[in-house]
């Protein structure tokens, strides 16, 4: 008690608790765009309750993660080495992470692109390719899950050394997730065009992981400003479309 209520009167930890909730809010936005992409391909019926799992799912990682602090640090040590190279357990973690986020991206894009013409071949069939089941989806996320938790976790023990400004961090992270995962699913659901924007985000994120598992650091500062700065470009190009219907509809009436 006597600690917390020194952290409590500490400048520097009300500090490294603002960066570190910053930090894990934006972390977790990979984590929510996949959630989206997933969850989306679900009946409505199921849709939101697999959000909720997958969400609660990530927060339950990340506490029982953040429980054994001294065994994720040594998740950082060298476990393995292949061709020269030296892999710890959090470089495979997140080399198969990656592997698995570029191959659903890449297979979400090539159904997105060839999907119409599915369609018009067969609606039946192709429904059928486009839901996937409840637990199908809850496992994919489990997985991601896992990845994104490691990954948040290893950082958060590099900014600060008290667990109790982790877990505060983490679970406003994760609420923050829980607040922001319907809005964002009906947004992509309801704009088709952002839905090959954000697996593009996926497929960026999951050689970011690769790259990240081969002991290459790629600053996360230079990755979320690309992704802002077309996520404004596709801002304007839906505003755009949006004014050239109403002059549509108003030269028709």
């Amino acid at each position: 008690m006597d600690n917390l209520l020194a952290l409590a009167t500490d400048p520097a930890a009300w500090a490294a608790l603002v960066t570190l909730v910053t930090m894990e809010v934006v972390l977790g936005i990979d984590n929510l765009v996949f959630i989206s992409i997933v969850t989306n391909k679900l009946p409505p019926t199921h849709r939101y309750k697999a959000q909720r799992i997958g969400i609660a799912l990530a927060l339950v990682l990340r506490l029982a993660l953040l429980g054994t602090v001294a065994w994720i640090t040594r998740l950082t040590e060298p476990a393995l080495s292949l061709f020269g190279h030296a892999f710890s357990w959090r470089d495979l973690v997140l080399l198969s992470g990656g592997l698995f986020l570029v191959w659903k991206a890449t297979t979400e894009i090539h159904h997105n692109v060839t999907g119409d013409v599915h369609e018009l071949a067969d609606e039946t069939v192709s429904a059928a390719h486009t839901m996937l089941t409840p637990r199908a989806a809850i496992a994919q996320i489990l997985m991601l899950d896992l990845v994104f938790s490691i990954d948040s976790i290893v950082t958060a023990v590099g900014m600060t050394s008290h667990v109790a400004i982790m877990y505060i961090a983490v679970i406003v992270a994760v609420a923050a997730m829980l607040v922001a995962a319907a809005p964002l699913s009906r947004f992509i659901e309801q704009n088709p065009t952002i839905v090959m924007l954000a697996l593009s985000f996926l497929l960026v994120i999951g050689m970011t992981l690769i790259a990240e598992g081969f002991g290459s650091h790629v600053p996360k500062g230079y990755i979320y400003a690309a992704m802002a700065f077309s996520a404004f470009v596709e801002g304007m190009n839906m505003l755009a479309r949006r004014a050239r219907l109403h002059r549509r509809q108003r030269r028709a009436g």
